[in-house]
């Protein structure tokens, strides 16, 4: 379908910025956070609050978010897009409380160490001790941490895969047994090197917000070392193998340079026998999901993740 014309009308009034590529890291970053303002507001949570644990780089922040009612929840743990460059608790703050709000899942945001100033692996470091330390405390929390839902959007979706594939292969994230993850939710997820691309990287290469130069630019600062883009804890799509993994929702836009390797990552987690629900957005482009509350689509979407989550944690 074409282009959804709220989300067209969003992109007009950015079309002045500079763009992202062109610009140096710090400048990037404030134009990120510029942007929230101008979202919509979030659905109301019980509580939130923030806390300081021992990361494997120093100090992580955490943002936890409780929902209303009755506890032990389910446990969401949740790493932000955008690019392991950009972005941070703050921008994403609405997405979580949403979520929240949706699934019941008392959700647990992590502020991991961005690139280029921590390369590959802070990120996902960070995010699997994130993960241990949520799991291990979820008692206190007021959740059951035999419910944990792994979630990211962008490259946090990445983070949230590789986090899957480190629990299922390293064990954890308790110190007794091996618990895995009752689900993991990748919003339109970074699962692949920009090279060479699928046919949505050239579809979808300009004019629909995130552009193929601008992944370029995110990759070229999250991995400098180019040896390194088969990893499977940098691109989990060329993980050898997926079985045993967590069900999945895997969200994508159609307007997307990320849909089509977000697609296959449902493909070969499904050929692996791993239970997998993918949904293309029609007239969505990347990052939708902030707009959740004003655009009937990404309200939708939304809506969709909070149902899908609501399934695997009963």
């Amino acid at each position: 379908m074409p282009l959804d014309p709220q989300i067209a009308a969003l992109l007009a009034l950015a079309a002045g910025a500079p763009r992202t590529e062109t610009m140096a890291v710090p400048d990037a970053r404030a134009q990120y956070e510029a942007r929230i303002a101008a979202m919509p507001p979030a659905a109301p949570v019980a509580g939130v609050t923030e806390r300081s644990i021992e990361g494997p780089g120093g100090p992580l922040r955490l943002r936890i978010y409780t929902p209303p009612g009755p506890g032990p929840f389910p446990l969401m743990v949740f790493f932000h897009g955008s690019g392991f460059v950009l972005c941070s608790l703050d921008t994403h703050d609405g997405i979580c409380r949403n979520l929240c709000a949706g699934s019941g899942c008392l959700v647990v945001s992590v502020d991991y160490r961005l690139a280029p100033e921590h390369p590959f692996p802070a990120a996902p470091e960070d995010c699997l001790a994130a993960t241990h330390w949520a799991a291990a405390h979820a008692a206190e929390l007021g959740a059951d941490a035999a419910r944990l839902v792994l979630a990211g959007d962008s490259a946090g979706g990445n983070l949230a895969a590789v986090v899957a594939l480190r629990l299922r292969d390293e064990g954890g994230p308790l110190p007794v047994g091996q618990l895995l993850p009752v689900g993991q939710l990748l919003l339109y997820p970074v699962t692949d090197w920009h090279t060479p691309g699928t046919p949505s990287y050239a579809e979808n290469a300009e004019g629909y917000g995130l552009t193929r130069a601008t992944m370029e630019w995110f990759w070229g600062h999250y991995l400098p070392d180019e040896t390194l883009k088969a990893h499977p804890h940098v691109a989990p799509l060329r993980a050898p193998d997926l079985a045993g993994l967590p069900p999945a929702l895997i969200q994508s836009a159609e307007y997307d340079p990320l849909r089509d390797e977000a697609e296959l990552y449902a493909d070969r987690l499904a050929a692996a026998g791993v239970p997998v629900q993918v949904t293309r957005w029609p007239g969505m482009n990347h990052g939708f999901l902030y707009w959740a509350g004003r655009v009937p689509g990404a309200t939708a979407a939304m809506a969709e993740a909070c149902a899908w989550t609501k399934s695997v944690t009963a």
